[in-house]
């Protein structure tokens, strides 16, 4: 994803950027759903007092970690890199492409307050266009690949079942590319990279690309949103 922009630049764009917000919006976040996803039928059974944890990618992890950043229940939303083989890469690495990991979330939450199952319903239903292989609007390459990191058997059957629920319900007018994949490590990723919608609201990129991702939070799971 870009850095920054001249301001001269972000002055030009950012008004287009509201036009397109407003165009995103009346379709969903994601261009092939209408609608938010189905809750899972299948949903992990809590195991863990006070604390779990999810470990979600969609495309560049400013935005994801933004939708989580703003569901009651989750404590705590870092972004970072999944997937790969290097051991604590560097964001010009992993942007290489050539680590395998994957701009990724790691997602603490409460889970007597939301469920892995409600998590999952959020990843696909507004944080991501999980029908997008290696890429994920203007962000293309494997580390901008949909994919679920797990961390137990129950994240596993979980992630699976819902998939194919999903997929059987015919939710998404293309398939599915989504990964569900044992999680190996998770490296949190530079600071200047967290909390990065928050820090720059009005950036082009996050304008056109993330706040649209939590307005629709806050539309379609109204009972979980929090400011």
């Amino acid at each position: 994803m870009p850095r920054s922009l001249p301001n001269i630049a972000a002055a030009l764009v950012i008004p287009i950027a509201v036009v397109l917000i407003g165009a995103r919006l009346s379709g969903g976040a994601s261009p092939t759903l209408a609608a938010p996803a189905a809750a899972p039928v299948v949903d992990v059974t809590p195991t863990v007092a006070g604390e779990d944890t999810a470990v979600f990618a969609g495309g560049c992890f400013w935005g994801v970690e933004a939708v989580y950043d703003h569901v009651k229940g989750v404590k705590r939303a870092i972004s970072g890199y999944a997937g790969g083989d290097v051991v604590g890469p560097s964001y010009e690495q992993v942007s290489t492409g050539d680590t395998g990991h994957a701009e990724s979330v790691e997602v603490i939450y409460d889970p007597s307050q939301v469920s892995y199952g409600k998590l999952l319903q959020i990843f696909f239903s507004v944080a991501h266009d999980p029908t997008q292989l290696n890429r994920q609007g203007p962000d293309h390459g494997t580390q901008y690949r949909s994919a679920i990191f797990f961390r137990n058997a129950q994240q596993q059957q979980t992630a699976d079942s819902y998939i194919k629920q999903l997929t059987t319900a015919k939710t998404f007018s293309r398939p599915i590319v989504t990964q569900v994949a044992k999680l190996k490590a998770f490296y949190p990723a530079e600071e200047y990279h967290q909390h990065y919608l928050e820090h720059n609201p009005t950036q082009p990129y996050i304008v056109i690309n993330d706040l649209p991702k939590v307005a629709a939070l806050k539309k379609e799971f109204a009972d979980v949103y929090k400011d």
